[in-house]
């Protein structure tokens, strides 16, 4: 019995340790103001969600205040998720961005035009085909995109004022296409026999076309352009990726940006 209750008092030492550990890394970044820029609610024409809920909690679990923006703008199409089916385009059917972001945000989501980038620390962008769509042309024009003018004013904002941007997924083009020179990670290319594992690779090749350079990582992976203060890390570019998979990611991407702010 007594040496029940030593190993009991042992473990429960261990876990108050762990637990003080935990706190202080928690908040570590405590006080840091950081805006997150969504683009819809639902991977295909929106905001990927899994994606966003990460980032929002590995933010908050590291102390962050947060606060969601997103353009207020029609998106592009409207999915059905259950087929993958474009359900009608505007103006049959419109869904509003701003609106779909709110949906994520717990209905605390503010439009883009009032983001002041000298409120904030630092800025991400989850991933999404929203973020191809309803922030920039890309999935319509490929490496001839053009970006929204909000969108744009506020990533070469933060850039230009030294602060740390964090992008996933496919939100990397509009960094490549915005801040000359700027080194990011979409994923690895699709070898032989890895297509499933890598089925938008094709998007790689206008990383340099739009400017920059790509760094190959895996889906746990995180590449920081030091210089650029501009963190990314693939997410769902993976097609093989679990919700833990990018969850794992993520949480290094935001650590990173996070101890840059």
């Amino acid at each position: 019995e007594r040496n029940n209750n030593l190993i009991f008092a042992g473990a429960a030492a261990a876990a108050v340790a762990v637990g003080a550990l935990a706190w202080r890394q928690m908040r570590s970044h405590s006080g840091k103001r950081v805006a997150v820029l969504l683009a819809g609610c639902g991977v295909m024409d929106g905001s990927e969600i899994t994606e966003a809920v990460s980032c929002l909690v590995h933010l908050e679990g590291n102390g962050a205040e947060v606060m969601c923006f997103a353009p207020d703008v029609d998106q592009l199409h409207v999915m059905d998720h259950s087929s993958g089916a474009q359900i009608l385009a505007p103006p049959l059917s419109r869904r509003n961005a701003l609106q779909e972001s709110a949906r994520i945000a717990r209905g605390n989501a503010r439009a883009l035009s009032q983001l002041n980038v000298d409120d904030y620390d630092a800025l991400v962008i989850p991933g999404g085909f929203g973020a191809a769509k309803n922030l920039c042309t890309y999935a319509v024009h490929g490496a001839d995109m053009t970006v929204n003018d909000q969108v744009e004013r506020v990533v070469t904002g933060f850039h230009s004022a030294g602060k740390p941007i964090a992008m996933c997924c496919i939100s990397p083009v509009i960094a490549a296409k915005l801040i000359p020179g700027v080194s990011v990670t979409m994923g690895c290319e699709a070898t032989e026999g890895k297509e499933k594992e890598w089925p938008f690779a094709g998007s790689i090749g206008d990383i340099a076309k739009l400017g920059g350079t790509h760094v190959a990582k895996g889906v746990n992976g995180v590449h920081v352009d030091v210089a650029n203060k501009v963190v990314t890390s693939p997410a769902y570019m993976s097609g093989t990726a679990s919700h833990a998979d990018v969850f794992q990611g993520i949480g290094g991407m935001i650590g990173r940006v996070l101890s840059m702010a």
